[in-house]
């Protein structure tokens, strides 16, 4: 049988410091939802969709192990570095969240059985933590760096695209938790704000992971600008709209009623809605900014 000089494994896929990484955030993402099935124990839509995040992520992590390791990757018809620079800075926002959400909704004292349960959702919060920088850790190793070449989702303009898309889902999640949105014509346009700018982010975002760019028109690059310069306009506009018809004594209520029940509370979500557009606000004018100054560089 005749020999081949290359090798069909790539040892660099979990022997570099990215490769570690990922490593340890299957390790990590294991123990975790380990944890938490065996005797942690979850409840109510809280526990379930930290579940379903460490679940997800690692499925996802072992798979892009995989496909690493053994050179699949290159079969697959997608921008792969836009793909695991996607991913990780989705992992990362998902994997913060479920750990603050889990150890903040789940009981820890002790039972008349034992303290065994409580040991075990100790372990599931602490590992969670872990699990988080394990994945901020490969956002940071993969990112960007000044003049290299690199995927657009490496860079902190395709980076932010994540988080605008993150911060977007959890208006959408106050908006339908009894915000009372439909009430005014003027709040109805900050939720086709909120959802114009999300969908087009996503449809950056899919079109970077599946190399579909030259799909477009014009130039990607000049077609982000021009987006994120009317996404700030658009937020903009609803940062203002949403507190005044929420908040002013004309519309809405500067305070808190009194009658509200904790958790079930419209005012609460405006609030919610109101700060996550603050948010998103910045990060649309950071993301300009950027996008700018690459596109500046990129064209002397």
């Amino acid at each position: 049988m005749e020999s081949s000089r290359g090798t069909h494994l790539n040892m660099a896929a979990v022997a570099s410091r990215v490769g570690a990484a990922r490593l340890l955030q299957a390790a990590f993402g294991c123990t975790t939802f380990s944890l938490v099935a065996h005797r942690g124990g979850f409840s109510a839509a809280y526990g379930t969709f930290c579940m379903s995040v460490w679940c997800f992520c690692f499925a996802v992590t072992v798979f892009i192990v995989t496909c690493e390791f053994t050179r699949l990757h290159s079969c697959l018809s997608i921008s792969w570095g836009n793909f695991t620079a996607a991913f990780a800075m989705l992992a990362t926002l998902m994997s913060i969240t479920a750990a603050v959400i889990y150890p903040l909704y789940v009981e820890f004292g002790c039972h008349s059985n034992g303290c065994e349960a409580r040991d075990f959702r100790i372990s599931a919060s602490v590992f969670a933590g872990l699990l988080f920088f394990a994945y901020a850790a490969e956002v940071f190793l993969t990112r960007a760096k000044p003049g290299q070449v690199t995927s657009y989702m490496a860079t902190v303009s395709g980076l932010l695209k994540i988080v605008q898309a993150f911060v977007a889902c959890i208006i959408f999640g106050a908006l339908v938790n009894g915000s009372q949105y439909d009430r005014y014509v003027a709040t109805q346009w900050c939720v086709a704000v909120y959802s114009f700018c999300f969908v087009v982010t996503v449809v950056v975002v899919a079109l970077s992971v599946t190399g579909k760019t030259a799909m477009l028109k014009c130039p990607f690059e000049r077609f982000v600008v021009v987006y994120t310069f009317v996404a700030v306009l658009m937020y903009l506009s609803a940062a203002v709209i949403w507190p005044v018809f929420c908040f002013d004594r004309k519309y809405g209520s500067p305070h808190r009623p009194y009658q509200c029940s904790r958790g079930k509370c419209p005012w609460d979500s405006q609030v919610v809605i109101a700060v996550f557009t603050c948010v998103n606000l910045v990060l649309y004018i950071v993301d300009l900014a950027y996008s700018q100054r690459i596109r500046f560089v990129s064209h002397p």
